[in-house]
């Protein structure tokens, strides 16, 4: 900090009130100077800026205290920190409010704002959302992280039982961590396909027998592939059951929902089979086990297990509820318009097929989304015309709300890329730091430093028996170590 011009710092009296809001200080934040009022300064006390109005009557202790050098002859100090961030946080005096420059990493400019102990409160909500976006992100690939360690480390202290379960699972939910483990990924991949392939190819007449009292029912060959892929199915979700860390998770999960539903039916339809003729008539046992088998199409479902593609597509569905609901109600308006105009306009030709207005939903429905079926069409020319009209504001309704749709999608596509070769180089890392000979800790210290709530750059000496916490230090107390992805601008 350095007087403007040749005059010196006044001296400070016990409260210090008066004289400070009349001094001039100019900061040197990276090389870059710049001159404050104390009237101004004052304005949030608790400020590190603030604090420097009276550091000088506390001596050198309290300079250094504040700062990284001081220069007594220039009267100047230094600070050696962002100078682009700092361009930024100074906007609180002046402005009651910040806002971030593009290209600032957020959890650095976090990391400054900490330093010079502004509130985040005077941060801008418009930042605050980038700021939450990057911690998601460092929070998942932490988690990515954790998951690879956890699947490398082998605890000694744990049950038989306890790392039977873990090669189970690991064996079952993560076909990268081994070559088997992929063939059984495999193998349940074939067994879904094969098992769809049956349900489609049992439909057909020609495949089918007749029973003793004339009723078409399955192939018997197809009836025990059937079999054979629902023991399958059986087999893997108890496994993974059994294994699951946590079991009541595990079974209420959408993905495992389906499964059941996939499994359920072939049980039920057996039960049936054998004993719900005694209940039962005949006749409603039949229509029962029909109704069961069609909703042996759930297990379609099941191959988002094994494919990224699709779960990328949910996701982006799911983050697109806004555009689909637009999409919707655009439809629904022009549906509602063009069916009633169809109805009036075709009501003067004697051979209309436009007999009430809900029955030319129907044709509004496959005209705006351009299907066309032609079981029902306009016979007037003002119908025709109306017709056209109508296909034209569809193709533009729909046409409007699935850009953003693909958006979503390719944004969270990319944004998956990102965060596993993220979570590669900071495992990369780990493993470097480890070879140097920098890592400390076991995984007992680790855990307890997690629950006092303090980070630090600590790593296993050896990573392939790591058990501990992720290393990617969000928002980390310690401002003089920095983590790659900290560092990132």
């Amino acid at each position: 900090i350095k007087m403007a011009g040749d005059c010196r710092f006044p001296d400070v009296d016990t409260d210090g009130s008066e004289n400070s809001e009349e001094m001039e200080i100019v900061v040197n934040v990276g090389g870059v100077r710049q001159v404050f009022y104390g009237d101004n300064l004052n304005q949030y006390p608790e400020t590190r800026l603030a604090e420097l109005l009276n550091c000088l009557s506390g001596g050198y202790d309290s300079i250094f205290s504040l700062c990284d050098d001081y220069d007594p002859g220039k009267r100047e100090f230094y600070f050696d920190r962002d100078p682009d961030a700092f361009k930024c946080i100074v906007d609180v005096y002046y402005f009651g409010e910040i806002h971030m420059k593009k290209g600032i990493c957020p959890i650095c400019f976090k990391n400054e704002m900490e330093f010079w102990k502004v509130d985040l409160k005077f941060l801008d909500d418009c930042c605050k959302t980038h700021l939450s976006e990057k911690k998601e992100e460092l929070e998942e690939i932490a988690r990515r992280v954790q998951l690879i360690l956890d699947d490398l480390g082998v605890d000694a202290s744990e049950s038989r039982w306890k790392r039977c379960q873990k090669c189970i699972w690991k064996f079952l939910e993560k076909p990268e961590s081994s070559y088997p483990a992929r063939v059984i990924a495999v193998l349940s991949f074939l067994f879904i396909l094969i098992s769809s392939v049956v349900m489609c190819v049992g439909t057909i007449p020609d495949l089918q027998v007749v029973d003793a009292e004339g009723n078409r029912m399955e192939h018997p060959t197809l009836d025990s592939i059937e079999t054979a892929c629902i023991g399958w199915f059986t087999m893997e979700y108890v496994l993974r059951l059994i294994s699951s860390p946590n079991k009541l998770h595990f079974a209420l999960s959408f993905m495992n929902i389906v499964d059941v539903l996939a499994i359920l039916p072939f049980y039920v339809s057996l039960t049936l089979t054998h004993l719900g003729a005694k209940l039962m008539e005949l006749s409603n046992v039949q229509q029962a086990v029909q109704a069961l088998r069609i909703m042996r199409i759930a297990r379609i479902f099941k191959l988002a297990r094994h494919s990224s593609g699709l779960q990328t597509l949910t996701y982006a569905l799911k983050r697109s509820f806004k555009e689909l609901g637009l999409l919707l109600m655009y439809l629904a308006v022009g549906i509602f318009v063009f069916s009633a105009l169809g109805y009036t306009m075709e009501q003067s030709h004697p051979e209309t097929l436009f007999k009430s207005i809900p029955q030319s939903f129907w044709w509004a429905i496959i005209t705006m989304t351009t299907v066309g079926y032609g079981d029902i069409y306009p016979k007037t020319t003002l119908g025709k015309l109306n017709a056209a009209i109508s296909f034209l504001c569809g193709v533009i309704a729909i046409a409007l709300p699935i850009h953003p749709i693909i958006n979503n999608f390719v944004r969270y596509y990319n944004k998956q890329r990102v965060l596993e070769t993220a979570a590669k180089h900071e495992l990369e890392l780990m493993e470097l730091n480890s070879a140097e000979g920098k890592a400390a800790g076991s995984r007992s210290e680790l855990e307890d430093l997690s629950r006092e709530g303090k980070e630090g750059p600590f790593y296993s000496s050896r990573l392939k028996v790591s058990h501990s916490d992720t290393f990617i230090h969000l928002l980390s107390e310690e401002k003089h170590y920095r983590t790659r992805l900290q560092s990132c601008k």
